[in-house]
C-alpha cells in the first residue's frame, strides 16, 4: 500500500505561484508513474499533469501548459507541481495520484489517492 499526502496550497493572488509537494509512504514510489488532478466545486474531477516513473516524461492538461511544471525526486519519495501565473480558474482541491498508466489523463486508472490540497486564486 501507498499513502500520498498533499501539502503545499494556500491563498494566492492572480499572477502568483505556488508549489504542490506530494510525499508517499508505505512503500518507494521509484517506479511508479505519478499524476495531479483538481476538482472545482461543482465540476469533475480532472487531469493536470502526469510523470512516469523515472521523471523523463511528462504531460500536462492544454489548460495549464506553459504554467505548471510536474516533477519528482525518488530518493525523497516525492512529487511535485510548481504553478506559476495562477489564474482564478485554477482554483481547486488539487490531489496527487499513483500508480497509473503512463501518461494516463484518467483518474480511475489510478490505484492511490491523496487527501487534496486547497488552492484557491484571487484577484
Amino acid at each position: 500500500q501507498v499513502q500520498l499526502v498533499e501539502s503545499g496550497g494556500g491563498l494566492v493572488q492572480v499572477g502568483g505561484s505556488l508549489r504542490l509537494s506530494c510525499a508517499a509512504s508505505g512503500r518507494a514510489v521509484s517506479f511508479l508513474n505519478m499524476g495531479w488532478f483538481r476538482q472545482a466545486p461543482g465540476k469533475e474531477r480532472e487531469f493536470v499533469a502526469a510523470i512516469n516513473w523515472s521523471g523523463r516524461r511528462s504531460d500536462y492538461a492544454d489548460s495549464v501548459k506553459g504554467r505548471f511544471t510536474i516533477s519528482r525526486d525518488n530518493n525523497k519519495n516525492t512529487v511535485y507541481l510548481q504553478m506559476n501565473s495562477l489564474k482564478p480558474e485554477d482554483t481547486a482541491v488539487y490531489y496527487c495520484a499513483g500508480d497509473g498508466p503512463r501518461g494516463s489523463t484518467s483518474a480511475p486508472t489510478y490505484n492511490y489517492w491523496g487527501p487534496g490540497t486547497q488552492v484557491t486564486v484571487t484577484v
